[in-house]
Formats: structure tokens, C-alpha cells, sequence
């Protein structure tokens, strides 16, 4: 109950809008000393100040319904920041919440350094690694979309006009617009600028509020050059009726927003002294009127009515992080107070996937298995684990996924349509959250720019569980399995822009990411078992498309980084080294030679083993590696013998694959697999022949 009902709330609200003011001063002069003590005084200074008004209004403004000691505690409100290079304004506002101590703010960008030019996980209450644009807001649907399967929460997302000339950008937002994420507010800093020229854009996006409402978005306008818009929009949506849209807010204003000088208005700069210390003081200045601004407004009332304001004004400030003293009846003083540092490290998440085996398929060694078919009867087991997640992009029935996950719990079994990109992303979130995610689509499909940054996500997690001081603690990494399907051959008649037999070759330079490559279904079967047991970490795994026999005895248990003999010969004459379906061709192979005479072991190597490749080469003995790709095998031989081996007999090593004569890569013309087979020379035929010249009459 207001003392002065009838003008009670309006002069509360232009006093709460006054100290952001006053908290907006402060986070502008943290955003310049951080640049000016930065190693290389390097700063996205254009788009860290236009970003203030929307980051400070979230934070400060009762909207965000978050947990500073805890930020991954299950059921607050996330916030992903998508433009990147927002994160000295972000990183201010989080060292003044208690995130993490102020010296972190100094130095930034050096090697010893948790901050650096974008954000990530290693930076306390970061969920994930910005700044390949586009990506953070995918990364918040995904976000929005897991709170279906969690305690409720709204996602809120930070990006830019020049941003959303990023195509994968729209894949989410329109993926978001049709599931209805009406939990979901992206902020678009629309500051009409970017790299190539801060003050335009490259080509106009005057048409958002079009191309938002074209896509199921209720659109929001407001002038982010003041903080009265914004936080009515921000309340419109938090507090506001819900139809069943996500919200956009067009924040409009210009690179620099708020900085008193035009070089502000830049979008990457080295910070110069003088100048930096011109900015501040002329900040200093007006932080300085704005206290006197806010004393003024005070000054116009007296007894109760100014008590109960002042009363007001205290509690706000004290949750801005802000001391309000009044020193006289026409002197305030407002000082900032950051900190201190509340963060603790979160608690342990228990990754391991429970379900009863019973329930797993058990296979019969004289029947075929599609992988297919092997992975929604899994499925049907492990999902009964809410932990369990899987998406699609347009190619479930090919995986086998959303037949399995669906059959026991829908909302955890998406189909994003012919969206890679944004499927992967979205396997992010998820695993961010906890669950054992699965993303799949054809092999050549998977998109290497997020590819990488998920790697990074996923690095920045694993240092900031081992750092003494890291917030987060173990089973905080993500459980995200890419189920790679048509690997090699196995596309068939669809063309070379469809077939796998390069993307291992290509996937396995980035970072920590644990290529699997299948072969028999008894043999997935146990690789999927081992993926449940959780901690880990992101794995490409190659699935057949062709039924296939049993290989391997019910109770075989996959060892990652581990190669197994098929045939267990004693003193084989030779060994033949193959995984996925050209395991299948060699013990083909391996049977027309012991009609020749010659004893070749068979080793189905779906992960690399370094031990048994060292062991294969210094047994003296012909090693044939035949490989229905471009030859990822033989490049992995070739770097473990490296490492470990002073001399290597490299005529020992004899690759059969789909290089050309040259030892080039290519790519792969349609045809049946028998066709490919023959025409690229690794029939069975080809390869006990091969064998045979290799190893010289019985």
C-alpha cells in the first residue's frame, strides 16, 4: 500500500528508472577501465555500450529470476549473451553481481586471463561459448524448448541487428516461432552497425518486425537510449499475458550508445589512454548529475510522502548492488557496491543413464540387424531415464531416435526440420542442462563451424570443473552424442555431396571429440551402453544403414580406444584393418585367402587403439587397411607410429581406400554399393588379392 496512492507509483517508477541510471554510469566506467587494463587495450567498444541499456535493465530491473550463488541450479531464468562481443559489458555486470571478483576484469584477453574477447563456460555462470554469430540464440531455444521437460523458466537471449544477417540465426527463430516458445525474449540490440562499418549496416534490416511476425514472434519496439521503454517491454513480456509466442524486442539505438565521445562508436578499438581517461571522467561527471537529478526528485517531497520514497529508493538500490546515503536534506550519496563474490561450485550431477536391461534388445546371432532398428529398441529402454534427450533433422527415420525416445516421452524427442545447424545447437542446450543428448543427420551433414564452438563450450567446462576456483564441479560437461548415419558407402545412389567418406577425416581435427565408427549391431549395442554411463563428452558415432549379421558374442562390452581380433589366429600370415561395414568385406576377404593358403587376422578397429597399431607394426607382418573413405585409418596408423616409434617399415602399411592414384582426397560417385565396391577396387576379391601380392604364396 502506497502512502500517496494516486502518485505513489509513478514517482517509485522515475526513481527506480533514475539509480539504473546511476547503475548504468557504473557498469560504462568498469566497461572502459576494463579496456584500458586490458593486455592488448582491446575492446568491442561500440557494441559493449549499445548493449548497457538492455543488459542492465535484465539484471537490475526485477525481470531475471536468477540464482548468483548457485547458476545452475535447475528452474532460474537463463540468459545466453549471442553477440559475443558484448562480453565487457556483461562481464562487468557480473563481477558487480558477485559472479566473480573484480581483479577478473583486469588484464583480460592475456593468457592468464578466464576473460577473454567472447564469452564462455570457463567465466563463471557462463552456460555456454558465444560469439560465431547466430549460434547463441540457437543455443537459447534450446534452452527454452528443455524447460518443457524441467521446471518451468524464460530464456532470454542478447543479440545484434548485424547478427541476424547470420542464416542459422533464422533456423532457430523460426524454429522457435512454430513450437511456440512463449518463454522465450530475444533482445536485438538494433545499433545499425558492424564490423565493416560501425555506423550502417551492409545492406538494410528494416523489415525485422515484418520478418519476426512472418514467423510467429510477437514484436516489441522500444528506444534503448533510455531505460523506460525497455523495462516496460521487459515486463510486458515477464509479467505480461502469454499466447503462445516468443517475444522479440527491437532495442533501437546506435553503436556507442551512451558514450560521451564519437570514437565510442567504433566497433573493435585499441583503447588509448588519454582517451579512456577523458571517457571517464566526462562518465564520472554524469553519473554524478544523475545523483543530483534522483536528490532533486526527492527534494519535491517532504514528511511521510518522502520517507516512504526514500524507504523505496533504499531497497531498490541495496538490490542494484548500490549504498544510498542522504548526507543532507539536498546531498545524496550513492556509491557502487560490487560484489562480494557469491558463486559457490555447483553440485555434482549424477550422469549415469538408469534402465532395466531387461528391457534392452537381445539379439539372435543368425538374424540380420539395421543399427536403425538396434537404436529405437535401446531407445525404448534408455529414455525411460528423463535424462535422455534426442533430435533430428529431418532424417529420424534413418537414426532410429524419435521412434525410440518419442515412444516413451515426445517432448524429448524433437524434429527440427532440415536444420542442422540449429539441431546441434539445441543439443547443446540440452546437454547443458544434464541430459544425454543425441543430434543426428547424415555424415557430411554436421556443421563444422558448430562443431567447433560446442568443442569449446565443452573445453571451457572441463577447465572450469579443475580449476581450484571453477564453479562448476563434476558431471557439469555435456553428454552430447553426434549420431552420424550413411558413413562410407552405405549413401549408395544419392551422390557425392551425400556420401561419407570424408567427415571423419575432417571431424577428427577438432578438439575432444571421440570418433566412433560401428560395425556389428551387438557391438552398438554396447557402444550405446557405454555412451549411458555418462561423463562422456561429445562422441561422433558412425551407424550403419544396411542390416548386417552379429559379430560379436552377447556379452562383448566396448572399450573406447580399443581394436578386437575377429578371427583369433595364433601366427596369421598377415592382419586386415578395417571398422564399420568394410569389417564385413575383410572377414569376406579373410575367407577367400585361407582358400589360398594364407591366415590374415581380421581387426575391427572402431575407435583407435595405439597399442594394438604399434603391436600390428612391429609384428614385421603385412598390415592391409582397407577403408571405404578417404583414409582415416591409415592417417591414424601413420600419427600413432609417429609418436611412438624412432623407425617406422612403412612398406609393411598397405592402404586401400578411396584416395586416388595420387594419395589425393575425392568424393564419391553414385551408384549400388556393390558398384562402389568394384569401382573403387575394395571388393573382397580386391582385398585378398591384395593380400596375397602382400604376403607371397602359402
Amino acid at each position: 500500500m502506497h502512502a500517496f496512492p494516486e502518485i505513489g507509483r509513478y514517482y517509485e517508477t522515475k526513481v527506480f528508472q533514475k539509480l539504473l541510471e546511476i547503475k548504468d554510469s557504473d557498469i560504462r566506467i568498469s566497461i572502459l577501465e576494463q579496456g584500458k587494463s586490458a593486455v592488448d587495450k582491446g575492446i568491442h567498444i561500440g557494441g559493449a555500450f549499445s548493449a548497457v541499456v538492455p543488459l542492465v535493465t535484465l539484471y537490475y530491473g526485477n525481470i531475471l529470476q536468477y540464482r548468483v550463488d548457485q547458476p545452475a541450479t535447475p528452474g532460474q531464468d537463463l540468459f545466453i549473451l549471442s553477440k559475443g562481443h558484448g562480453i565487457a559489458a556483461l562481464a562487468s555486470i557480473y563481477a558487480d553481481l558477485g559472479y566473480f571478483p573484480q581483479e577478473i576484469l583486469k588484464d583480460s584477453r592475456s593468457y592468464d586471463s578466464i576473460l577473454n574477447g567472447h564469452p564462455g563456460p570457463i567465466l563463471p555462470g557462463i552456460h555456454t561459448a558465444t560469439g560465431p554469430l547466430g549460434q547463441g540464440i540457437c543455443v537459447a531455444e534450446g534452452l527454452a524448448l528443455a524447460s518443457r521437460c524441467l521446471p518451468s523458466y524464460d530464456v532470454f537471449t542478447l543479440t545484434g541487428d548485424g547478427e541476424l544477417q547470420e542464416g542459422m540465426a533464422w533456423e532457430g527463430i523460426l524454429f522457435a516461432g512454430a513450437k511456440k516458445l512463449d518463454n522465450f525474449c530475444v533482445l536485438v540490440d538494433k545499433n545499425e552497425g558492424q564490423l565493416d562499418n560501425p555506423k550502417n549496416l551492409l545492406y538494410s534490416m528494416e523489415r525485422l518486425e515484418e520478418s519476426f511476425k512472418s514467423f510467429g514472434w510477437k514484436v516489441l519496439n522500444a528506444d534503448s537510449t533510455q531505460y523506460g521503454p525497455v523495462l516496460n517491454a521487459l515486463q510486458e513480456f515477464k509479467f505480461g499475458h502469454r499466447d503462445g509466442r516468443p517475444t522479440v524486442i527491437l532495442c533501437h539505438s546506435r553503436k556507442g550508445s551512451g558514450g560521451l565521445s564519437s570514437f565510442m562508436g567504433n566497433h573493435k578499438v585499441d583503447l588509448p589512454d588519454a582517451l579512456a581517461d577523458q571517457e571517464l571522467r566526462l562518465q564520472r561527471i554524469r553519473r554524478k548529475a544523475r545523483i543530483q537529478e534522483l536528490g532533486s526528485l526527492l527534494d519535491s517531497f517532504s514528511g511521510k510522502e518522502r520517507e516512504s520514497l526514500e524507504a523505496f529508493l533504499k531497497k531498490s538500490a541495496d538490490a542494484m548492488h548500490l549504498s544510498y546515503r542522504r548526507m543532507s536534506t539536498d546531498c545524496l550519496e550513492i556509491e557502487d557496491v560490487p560484489g562480494p563474490v557469491r558463486i559457490q561450485r555447483a553440485q555434482k550431477r549424477d550422469k549415469k543413464i538408469v534402465f532395466d536391461p531387461e528391457k534392452l534388445p537381445g539379439l539372435d546371432p543368425s538374424r540380420q540387424y539395421s543399427h536403425q532398428e538396434i537404436i529405437t529398441a535401446a531407445m525404448k529402454a534408455f529414455a525411460q531415464d528423463p535424462k535422455v534427450a534426442s533430435l533430428d533433422a529431418d532424417l529420424a527415420g534413418i537414426s532410429g531416435l524419435e521412434a525410440g525416445v518419442g515412444f516413451v516421452d515426445q517432448r524429448r524427442a524433437l524434429n527440427v526440420g532440415i536444420a542442422e545447424a540449429n539441431m546441434m545447437a539445441i543439443g547443446e542446450a540440452f546437454a547443458a542442462l544434464g541430459f544425454n543428448t543425441w543430434v543426428s543427420t547424415f555424415c557430411p551433414f554436421f556443421d563444422w563451424k558448430v562443431f567447433r564452438r560446442i568443442a569449446v563450450s565443452f573445453q571451457e567446462r572441463i577447465e572450469a570443473m579443475e580449476r581450484e576456483d571453477g564453479w562448476l564441479s563434476e558431471g557439469h560437461g555435456l553428454d552430447l552424442t553426434f549420431l552420424a548415419t550413411a558413413p562410407d558407402l552405405e549413401t549408395k545412389t544419392n551422390g557425392a555431396t551425400h556420401m561419407g567418406n570424408d567427415d571423419i577425416l575432417v571431424y577428427d581435427g577438432i578438439a575432444h571429440l571421440k570418433i566412433i565408427n560401428a560395425s556389428c549391431p551387438q557391438q552398438l549395442l554396447s557402444i550405446l551402453k557405454w555412451i549411458m554411463e555418462g561423463n562422456r563428452g561429445l562422441v561422433y558415432l558412425r551407424i550403419l544403414r544396411t542390416a548386417t549379421p552379429v559379430l560379436y558374442p552377447l556379452d562383448f562390452r566396448f572399450q573406447f580406444g580399443k581394436g578386437y581380433l575377429l578371427r583369433n589366429l595364433i601366427d596369421p600370415h598377415g592382419y586386415i584393418v578395417s571398422s564399420g561395414r568394410g569389417v564385413y568385406e575383410a572377414l569376406k576377404a579373410a575367407q577367400l585367402a585361407e582358400k589360398l593358403g594364407i591366415a590374415a587376422e581380421v581387426v575391427d578397429m572402431p575407435t583407435v587403439d595405439p597399442e594394438l597399431i604399434c603391436q600390428l607394426h612391429d609384428s614385421g607382418k603385412p598390415v592391409l587397411i582397407p577403408e571405404q573413405n578417404n583414409g582415416y585409418l591409415l592417417r591414424k596408423f601413420q600419427q600413432v607410429l609417429f609418436r611412438n616409434r624412432r623407425e617406422i617399415r612403412s612398406e609393411n602399411l598397405v592402404p586401400m581406400n578411396l584416395l586416388d592414384p595420387a594419395g589425393n582426397p575425392r568424393f564419391i560417385h553414385s551408384a549400388t554399393y556393390a558398384e562402389l565396391l568394384d569401382a573403387y577396387g575394395l571388393t573382397p576379391e580386391n582385398i585378398s588379392q591384395k593380400l596375397l601380392s602382400i604376403t607371397g604364396p602359402a
